[in-house]
């Protein structure tokens, strides 16, 4: 695995795990290893919620889906894909030419997949909000 680095500016106010204006480093995933990748991090994922925003010259930034339990991601290396399965969705990634995670390998904070048009996945994670326990009476 080798190391990149890349530099993302701020496009908006709400927080983007990469938007920042000083260096992230990412850790870029040979091919050969994403199956592997996705199911020990699926493992870790579960309980977690996801955010997919889609990035792409043509259509901008949009929201996939915004922070939904997530149930897994898998790789199928015969129909060339990944597969981000989330409560109520399952978002297709078909021919992805490059995969960087951020964060350690027990503290995943977010996938960025590039598919061979060019087009940028960038799925994040967070703990779900807890509430506060009721008022005592």
């Amino acid at each position: 695995m080798r190391l990149s680095r890349v530099y993302e500016r701020r496009r908006s106010q709400r927080f983007h795990p990469f938007e920042t204006l000083m260096e992230v480093v990412m850790e870029q995933i040979a091919k050969n290893e994403w199956a592997e990748l996705c199911d020990r991090i699926s493992k870790r994922l579960l309980g977690l919620r996801a955010e997919i925003e889609v990035q792409s010259l043509d259509l901008g930034d949009q929201i996939e889906a915004e922070f939904l339990p997530i149930l897994g991601i898998t790789y199928d290396h015969k129909d060339d894909v990944v597969v981000i399965a989330l409560e109520g969705l399952a978002h297709l990634i078909p021919h992805p030419v490059d995969i960087q995670t951020k964060g350690y390998d027990d503290n995943i904070e977010a996938v960025l997949i590039v598919d061979k048009e060019g087009v940028r996945h960038l799925t994040s994670f967070r703990e779900p909000l807890k509430l506060p326990p009721p008022p005592a009476e």
